[in-house]
Protein backbone atom coordinates (compact mmCIF):
# COMPACT_ATOMS: atom_id res chain seq x y z
CA UNK A 1 0.00 0.00 0.00
CA UNK A 2 1.58 3.49 -1.30
CA UNK A 3 1.99 6.04 1.56
CA UNK A 4 1.75 9.39 1.48
CA UNK A 5 2.32 12.07 4.03
CA UNK A 6 -0.62 14.32 3.43
CA UNK A 7 -4.00 13.53 0.70
CA UNK A 8 -6.37 16.32 -0.40
CA UNK A 9 -10.08 15.30 -0.95
CA UNK A 10 -11.38 17.91 -3.26
CA UNK A 11 -9.88 20.15 -6.00
CA UNK A 12 -12.00 23.14 -5.58
CA UNK A 13 -10.39 26.49 -5.20
CA UNK A 14 -10.02 25.92 -1.59
CA UNK A 15 -8.81 22.14 -1.79
CA UNK A 16 -6.29 23.93 -4.71
CA UNK A 17 -5.17 26.98 -2.24
CA UNK A 18 -4.61 24.44 0.48
CA UNK A 19 -2.26 22.21 -1.49
CA UNK A 20 -0.07 25.01 -2.93
CA UNK A 21 0.06 26.40 0.28
CA UNK A 22 1.06 23.32 2.18
CA UNK A 23 3.45 22.48 -0.96
CA UNK A 24 6.04 25.29 0.00
CA UNK A 25 6.66 23.19 3.29
CA UNK A 26 5.75 20.14 2.22
CA UNK A 27 7.09 17.32 -0.65
CA UNK A 28 4.50 13.81 -0.42
CA UNK A 29 1.05 16.05 -1.24
CA UNK A 30 -1.80 14.06 -3.10
CA UNK A 31 -5.11 15.97 -4.40
CA UNK A 32 -8.16 13.63 -5.07
CA UNK A 33 -11.20 14.92 -6.90
CA UNK A 34 -13.85 12.47 -8.23
CA UNK A 35 -14.68 14.78 -11.32
CA UNK A 36 -13.06 14.56 -14.53
CA UNK A 37 -11.30 18.01 -13.65
CA UNK A 38 -11.06 20.91 -11.09
CA UNK A 39 -13.27 23.34 -9.77
CA UNK A 40 -16.41 21.44 -11.19
CA UNK A 41 -18.64 22.35 -8.25
CA UNK A 42 -19.32 25.63 -6.19
CA UNK A 43 -15.93 26.42 -7.26
CA UNK A 44 -16.66 27.30 -11.00
CA UNK A 45 -20.28 27.81 -10.47
CA UNK A 46 -20.59 31.32 -8.50
CA UNK A 47 -20.55 35.27 -9.19
CA UNK A 48 -16.64 35.00 -9.51
CA UNK A 49 -16.60 38.21 -6.77
CA UNK A 50 -14.08 39.31 -5.12
CA UNK A 51 -16.00 40.35 -1.64
CA UNK A 52 -15.17 42.53 0.81
CA UNK A 53 -16.33 41.53 3.83
CA UNK A 54 -19.46 43.00 4.85
CA UNK A 55 -22.09 40.93 5.49
CA UNK A 56 -21.35 38.36 8.33
CA UNK A 57 -20.14 38.64 12.23
CA UNK A 58 -16.52 40.36 12.71
CA UNK A 59 -15.34 37.47 14.43
CA UNK A 60 -16.72 34.72 12.07
CA UNK A 61 -14.45 33.11 9.77
CA UNK A 62 -16.16 33.97 6.96
CA UNK A 63 -15.19 38.00 7.86
CA UNK A 64 -11.54 36.72 8.53
CA UNK A 65 -10.94 35.11 5.75
CA UNK A 66 -12.38 37.27 3.48
CA UNK A 67 -11.01 40.64 4.66
CA UNK A 68 -7.51 38.92 4.93
CA UNK A 69 -8.45 36.40 1.88
CA UNK A 70 -9.42 39.39 -0.52
CA UNK A 71 -5.95 41.69 -0.24
CA UNK A 72 -3.90 37.95 -1.09
CA UNK A 73 -6.00 37.11 -3.21
CA UNK A 74 -5.85 40.95 -5.47
CA UNK A 75 -2.39 40.62 -4.50
CA UNK A 76 -1.67 36.87 -6.10
CA UNK A 77 -3.50 37.84 -9.14
CA UNK A 78 -1.80 40.72 -10.16
CA UNK A 79 1.46 38.55 -9.59
CA UNK A 80 0.48 35.64 -11.34
CA UNK A 81 -1.69 37.74 -14.24
CA UNK A 82 -4.69 36.55 -13.62
CA UNK A 83 -8.08 38.24 -14.78
CA UNK A 84 -9.36 40.49 -12.17
CA UNK A 85 -10.69 44.13 -12.07
CA UNK A 86 -11.57 46.08 -8.76
CA UNK A 87 -14.39 47.56 -9.95
CA UNK A 88 -16.54 48.56 -6.96
CA UNK A 89 -20.26 47.49 -5.43
CA UNK A 90 -23.00 49.11 -5.04
CA UNK A 91 -25.32 48.29 -2.28
CA UNK A 92 -28.60 49.95 -2.92
CA UNK A 93 -31.93 51.05 -1.06
CA UNK A 94 -34.74 52.01 -3.13
CA UNK A 95 -37.13 53.07 -0.35
CA UNK A 96 -37.40 54.38 2.88
CA UNK A 97 -37.57 51.13 4.35
CA UNK A 98 -34.61 49.74 3.24
CA UNK A 99 -32.42 52.68 4.21
CA UNK A 100 -32.07 52.04 7.97
CA UNK A 101 -30.74 48.22 7.08
CA UNK A 102 -28.21 49.99 3.98
CA UNK A 103 -26.86 52.35 7.34
CA UNK A 104 -26.50 49.26 9.54
CA UNK A 105 -24.71 47.47 6.83
CA UNK A 106 -22.54 50.07 6.44
CA UNK A 107 -21.52 50.11 10.32
CA UNK A 108 -21.25 46.36 10.00
CA UNK A 109 -18.69 46.60 7.33
CA UNK A 110 -16.63 49.47 8.94
CA UNK A 111 -16.82 47.39 12.09
CA UNK A 112 -15.11 44.39 10.40
CA UNK A 113 -12.58 46.42 8.93
CA UNK A 114 -13.45 47.90 5.09
CA UNK A 115 -12.15 50.87 5.58
CA UNK A 116 -13.01 52.29 2.01
CA UNK A 117 -16.85 52.01 2.42
CA UNK A 118 -18.82 55.31 1.33
CA UNK A 119 -22.59 56.24 1.72
CA UNK A 120 -23.90 58.01 -1.44
CA UNK A 121 -26.85 59.72 -2.16
CA UNK A 122 -28.71 59.50 -5.44
CA UNK A 123 -26.74 62.33 -7.44
CA UNK A 124 -23.50 60.31 -6.61
CA UNK A 125 -25.33 56.98 -7.38
CA UNK A 126 -26.37 58.71 -11.18
CA UNK A 127 -22.13 60.06 -11.33
CA UNK A 128 -21.49 56.51 -11.32
CA UNK A 129 -24.19 54.16 -12.86
CA UNK A 130 -26.63 56.70 -14.63
CA UNK A 131 -28.96 53.37 -15.13
CA UNK A 132 -29.29 52.57 -11.66
CA UNK A 133 -32.12 53.56 -9.85
CA UNK A 134 -31.83 54.31 -6.04
CA UNK A 135 -32.23 56.73 -3.18
CA UNK A 136 -28.98 55.99 -1.25
CA UNK A 137 -25.72 53.48 -1.73
CA UNK A 138 -23.06 51.96 0.29
CA UNK A 139 -19.75 51.94 -2.41
CA UNK A 140 -17.38 49.47 -1.69
CA UNK A 141 -14.61 50.37 -3.65
CA UNK A 142 -12.39 47.08 -2.68
CA UNK A 143 -14.72 44.62 -4.27
CA UNK A 144 -14.08 43.05 -7.68
CA UNK A 145 -14.29 40.05 -9.89
CA UNK A 146 -12.09 37.28 -10.93
CA UNK A 147 -11.66 34.67 -13.53
CA UNK A 148 -11.91 32.06 -11.04
CA UNK A 149 -11.28 29.13 -13.66
CA UNK A 150 -7.98 30.88 -14.35
CA UNK A 151 -7.05 31.28 -11.07
CA UNK A 152 -8.00 27.37 -10.60
CA UNK A 153 -5.78 26.37 -12.86
CA UNK A 154 -2.85 29.11 -11.79
CA UNK A 155 -3.03 27.31 -8.64
CA UNK A 156 -3.02 23.73 -9.91
CA UNK A 157 -0.21 24.64 -11.89
CA UNK A 158 2.10 26.35 -9.68
CA UNK A 159 1.10 22.82 -7.21
CA UNK A 160 2.09 20.92 -9.26
CA UNK A 161 5.32 22.46 -10.17
CA UNK A 162 6.11 21.93 -6.47
CA UNK A 163 6.08 18.10 -7.15
CA UNK A 164 2.36 18.15 -5.59
CA UNK A 165 -0.22 15.18 -8.09
CA UNK A 166 -4.20 15.69 -8.76
CA UNK A 167 -5.40 12.40 -9.15
CA UNK A 168 -8.86 13.35 -11.26
CA UNK A 169 -11.61 10.75 -11.72
CA UNK A 170 -10.48 9.66 -8.51
CA UNK A 171 -13.31 9.34 -5.97
CA UNK A 172 -12.75 8.60 -2.07
CA UNK A 173 -15.03 5.79 -0.79
CA UNK A 174 -13.49 4.14 2.29
CA UNK A 175 -11.26 5.89 4.86
CA UNK A 176 -10.37 3.89 8.37
CA UNK A 177 -8.69 4.97 11.33
CA UNK A 178 -4.32 3.05 11.16
CA UNK A 179 -1.61 3.28 13.36
CA UNK A 180 -0.37 6.91 12.64
CA UNK A 181 -3.04 7.86 10.37
CA UNK A 182 -5.61 6.46 8.02
CA UNK A 183 -6.14 4.50 5.55
CA UNK A 184 -8.02 5.70 2.50
CA UNK A 185 -9.87 3.55 -0.25
CA UNK A 186 -9.70 5.51 -4.02
CA UNK A 187 -12.07 4.48 -6.67
CA UNK A 188 -10.88 4.85 -10.46
CA UNK A 189 -11.17 3.77 -13.96
CA UNK A 190 -8.92 0.71 -13.09
CA UNK A 191 -11.23 -0.21 -9.76
CA UNK A 192 -10.32 0.61 -5.91
CA UNK A 193 -7.11 0.89 -4.30
CA UNK A 194 -5.68 1.76 -0.76
CA UNK A 195 -3.60 4.34 0.19
CA UNK A 196 -2.07 5.19 3.81
CA UNK A 197 -1.47 8.84 4.56
CA UNK A 198 -0.14 10.59 7.47
CA UNK A 199 -2.68 14.04 7.16
CA UNK A 200 -6.60 13.56 5.46
CA UNK A 201 -7.56 17.05 4.81
CA UNK A 202 -11.56 16.96 3.87
CA UNK A 203 -11.88 19.56 1.50
CA UNK A 204 -14.71 18.51 -0.95
CA UNK A 205 -17.33 21.15 -0.62
CA UNK A 206 -20.68 19.59 -1.46
CA UNK A 207 -19.77 16.04 -0.44
CA UNK A 208 -17.59 17.34 2.65
CA UNK A 209 -20.46 16.21 5.02
CA UNK A 210 -20.38 12.59 3.51
CA UNK A 211 -16.37 12.05 3.34
CA UNK A 212 -16.64 13.30 6.96
CA UNK A 213 -19.37 10.52 7.70
CA UNK A 214 -17.11 8.20 5.98
CA UNK A 215 -14.43 7.97 8.98
CA UNK A 216 -17.30 7.89 11.43
CA UNK A 217 -18.29 11.79 12.21
CA UNK A 218 -21.98 11.68 12.31
CA UNK A 219 -22.41 15.11 14.00
CA UNK A 220 -25.69 16.64 12.79
CA UNK A 221 -23.97 19.86 12.79
CA UNK A 222 -21.51 18.89 9.82
CA UNK A 223 -24.93 17.90 7.70
CA UNK A 224 -24.81 19.83 4.69
CA UNK A 225 -28.08 21.55 2.98
CA UNK A 226 -28.19 22.17 -0.85
CA UNK A 227 -29.35 25.71 -1.41
CA UNK A 228 -29.61 26.17 -5.05
CA UNK A 229 -28.69 29.77 -7.17
CA UNK A 230 -30.02 30.01 -10.28
CA UNK A 231 -28.32 33.00 -12.81
CA UNK A 232 -29.87 34.81 -16.06
CA UNK A 233 -28.21 36.23 -18.96
CA UNK A 234 -28.51 40.00 -19.50
CA UNK A 235 -28.31 40.47 -23.34
CA UNK A 236 -25.23 42.54 -24.73
CA UNK A 237 -26.66 46.00 -25.53
CA UNK A 238 -28.39 46.35 -21.90
CA UNK A 239 -24.89 44.07 -20.26
CA UNK A 240 -22.99 47.79 -21.13
CA UNK A 241 -24.83 49.77 -18.82
CA UNK A 242 -23.85 48.64 -15.77
CA UNK A 243 -19.80 48.93 -15.34
CA UNK A 244 -20.12 47.74 -11.40
CA UNK A 245 -21.66 45.05 -9.24
CA UNK A 246 -24.93 46.10 -7.91
CA UNK A 247 -26.85 44.57 -4.69
CA UNK A 248 -29.88 45.08 -3.06
CA UNK A 249 -30.37 45.46 0.62
CA UNK A 250 -30.39 41.55 1.71
CA UNK A 251 -33.44 40.23 2.96
CA UNK A 252 -33.41 38.96 6.87
CA UNK A 253 -34.84 35.72 5.02
CA UNK A 254 -33.11 34.22 2.84
CA UNK A 255 -30.07 32.11 2.10
CA UNK A 256 -28.16 34.55 -0.56
CA UNK A 257 -27.60 38.57 -0.50
CA UNK A 258 -30.94 38.77 -3.46
CA UNK A 259 -30.29 38.80 -6.73
CA UNK A 260 -27.13 40.80 -8.30
CA UNK A 261 -26.10 42.25 -11.39
CA UNK A 262 -22.54 41.04 -11.84
CA UNK A 263 -20.52 42.34 -14.88
CA UNK A 264 -17.96 40.20 -16.02
CA UNK A 265 -14.66 40.27 -17.44
CA UNK A 266 -16.03 39.67 -21.42
CA UNK A 267 -18.06 42.21 -21.03
CA UNK A 268 -21.52 40.59 -20.30
CA UNK A 269 -23.69 40.81 -17.39
CA UNK A 270 -25.80 38.49 -15.29
CA UNK A 271 -28.97 38.61 -12.40
CA UNK A 272 -28.41 36.44 -9.75
CA UNK A 273 -28.51 34.24 -8.19
CA UNK A 274 -31.19 33.84 -6.06
CA UNK A 275 -31.63 31.41 -3.31
CA UNK A 276 -34.16 27.72 -2.97
CA UNK A 277 -32.91 24.81 -0.44
CA UNK A 278 -33.24 21.48 -2.52
CA UNK A 279 -33.53 17.84 -1.87
CA UNK A 280 -31.23 17.08 -5.00
CA UNK A 281 -28.28 18.57 -6.58
CA UNK A 282 -29.40 20.25 -10.03
CA UNK A 283 -28.38 22.90 -12.47
CA UNK A 284 -30.96 23.12 -14.54
CA UNK A 285 -32.66 27.00 -14.69
CA UNK A 286 -35.98 26.86 -15.53
CA UNK A 287 -37.94 30.06 -17.87
CA UNK A 288 -39.97 30.63 -15.16
CA UNK A 289 -37.01 32.59 -13.52
CA UNK A 290 -37.44 35.02 -16.07
CA UNK A 291 -40.62 37.13 -14.97
CA UNK A 292 -39.63 36.54 -10.84
CA UNK A 293 -35.99 37.86 -11.29
CA UNK A 294 -37.07 40.68 -14.00
CA UNK A 295 -39.93 41.74 -10.76
CA UNK A 296 -36.92 41.59 -8.16
CA UNK A 297 -34.41 44.57 -10.28
CA UNK A 298 -37.29 46.36 -12.18
CA UNK A 299 -36.97 48.93 -8.88
CA UNK A 300 -33.24 49.21 -9.32
CA UNK A 301 -32.72 48.34 -12.74
CA UNK A 302 -35.62 49.79 -14.52
CA UNK A 303 -34.08 49.53 -18.30
CA UNK A 304 -33.73 45.66 -17.96
CA UNK A 305 -36.76 44.20 -19.70
CA UNK A 306 -38.11 41.04 -19.80
CA UNK A 307 -36.92 40.66 -23.30
CA UNK A 308 -33.51 41.49 -22.39
CA UNK A 309 -33.05 38.60 -20.08
CA UNK A 310 -32.28 34.67 -20.50
CA UNK A 311 -31.13 31.85 -18.87
CA UNK A 312 -28.02 31.36 -17.88
CA UNK A 313 -26.46 28.28 -15.25
CA UNK A 314 -26.83 27.59 -11.73
CA UNK A 315 -24.82 26.92 -8.65
CA UNK A 316 -25.50 24.97 -5.34
CA UNK A 317 -24.37 26.66 -1.86
CA UNK A 318 -23.07 23.73 1.19
CA UNK A 319 -24.73 25.65 3.46
CA UNK A 320 -24.57 24.45 7.35
CA UNK A 321 -27.89 26.39 8.23
CA UNK A 322 -31.15 25.52 6.66
CA UNK A 323 -34.04 27.72 5.82
CA UNK A 324 -34.78 29.89 8.52
CA UNK A 325 -31.94 29.19 11.14
CA UNK A 326 -29.55 31.27 12.25
CA UNK A 327 -26.13 32.56 10.95
CA UNK A 328 -23.31 29.43 10.78
CA UNK A 329 -19.95 29.52 10.27
CA UNK A 330 -17.33 27.78 8.29
CA UNK A 331 -16.10 24.78 9.71
CA UNK A 332 -12.31 24.48 9.70
CA UNK A 333 -10.96 22.15 12.05
CA UNK A 334 -8.63 19.49 13.49
CA UNK A 335 -10.60 16.63 14.48
CA UNK A 336 -7.40 15.22 17.31
CA UNK A 337 -9.81 16.47 20.11
CA UNK A 338 -12.44 14.43 18.82
CA UNK A 339 -10.44 10.83 18.27
CA UNK A 340 -8.98 11.44 14.43
CA UNK A 341 -5.90 13.15 14.96
CA UNK A 342 -4.17 13.85 11.57
CA UNK A 343 -7.73 14.34 9.89
CA UNK A 344 -8.81 18.41 9.10
CA UNK A 345 -12.41 18.75 8.11
CA UNK A 346 -13.16 22.16 5.79
CA UNK A 347 -17.10 21.85 5.75
CA UNK A 348 -19.64 24.37 4.96
CA UNK A 349 -17.61 26.90 2.85
CA UNK A 350 -19.67 28.69 0.44
CA UNK A 351 -19.56 32.26 -0.16
CA UNK A 352 -17.06 34.04 0.63
CA UNK A 353 -15.33 31.19 0.10
CA UNK A 354 -13.57 32.03 -3.47
CA UNK A 355 -12.54 35.37 -1.95
CA UNK A 356 -11.02 33.66 1.44
CA UNK A 357 -9.32 30.71 -0.10
CA UNK A 358 -6.00 31.58 0.56
CA UNK A 359 -6.30 32.66 3.82
CA UNK A 360 -8.30 29.47 5.01
CA UNK A 361 -5.21 28.15 3.12
CA UNK A 362 -3.17 29.80 5.44
CA UNK A 363 -5.09 28.27 8.61
CA UNK A 364 -5.01 24.52 7.33
CA UNK A 365 -1.48 24.91 6.93
CA UNK A 366 -0.73 25.90 10.78
CA UNK A 367 -3.30 23.29 11.48
CA UNK A 368 -1.17 20.57 9.49
CA UNK A 369 2.27 22.47 11.43
CA UNK A 370 0.58 21.42 14.60
CA UNK A 371 -0.22 18.06 13.22
CA UNK A 372 3.59 17.14 11.85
Amino acid sequence: MEKIEIVIVGAGVVGLAVALELSEKYRDIFVLEKESSFGRGTSSRNSEVIHAGIYHPKDSLKTKTCVEGRNLLYDFCEKNKIGHRKIGKLIVATNGDEVRDLENLFEQGRDNGVGDLRLLSRNEIKKLEPGVEAITAVWSLSTGIVDSHGLMKNLAARFESNKGCIACNAEVTGIEKAEGGFKITVKDREGESSVFCRVFINAAGLDSDKVASLIGFSKLEYRLKYSKGDYLRVCPSKARLVGRLVYPVPKKTGAGLGIHATPDLAGGLRLGPDDEYVEKISYNVGASKIKIFHEDVRSFLPFIGLEDLSCDTAGIRPKLQGPGEPFRDFIIRNETNDGFPGLINLIGIESPGLTGSLSIARIVRKLVEETI
